[in-house]
């Protein structure tokens, strides 16, 4: 599966999420073959919990899946670049590589705001790759949000 193909699962899971009014960004996990190990979107307004971010959401189901915590060797694919609580379980993770679609210049932890991935003081540095679908996933977060302006 390409980063394209992953990164449209992601934004479908985006989409969903914002449906149930959660902010819609989406994670993927692909294995080392490209193939789909978990997918989730935002749920921490339904589940009341701060870390249900999508991108932990992902990551849970994919080590279940593995019975593994380690997922060396996965891609995380995630609509939004990774705020730092994210970005830090893509570390602790082992995960290969971060896909991400849009920037977040607000919060994200993967060269924006930090670089909590590329910290040379961690013991582990997935590669990344950004900007992928990154229109496509910044319009899905705009949409949302200007529905919720008070005009």
């Amino acid at each position: 599966m390409t980063y394209e193909e992953a990164m449209r699962l992601a934004l479908a899971e985006a989409v969903a999420a914002a449906g149930r009014g959660e902010i819609p960004v989406g994670a993927v996990v692909l294995d080392p073959g490209g193939e789909v190990l978990s997918a989730a979107g935002n749920d921490r307004e339904s589940a009341a919990d701060p870390t249900a971010h999508a991108e932990v959401l992902a990551l849970r189901r994919a080590a279940a899946l593995r019975a593994e915590w380690r997922l060396s060797g996965c891609t995380l694919v995630v609509t939004l670049e990774p705020c730092t609580m994210c970005a830090g379980a893509a570390v602790l993770s082992r995960v290969d590589r971060i896909v991400y679609g849009a920037t977040d210049e607000k919060g994200g932890a993967v060269g924006s705001l930090w670089d909590v991935v590329r910290d040379r003081r961690l013991n582990h540095r997935p590669e990344v790759v950004m900007g992928v679908m990154a229109e496509e996933c910044g319009a899905v977060l705009t949409r949302f949000f200007a529905t919720r302006r008070i005009r």
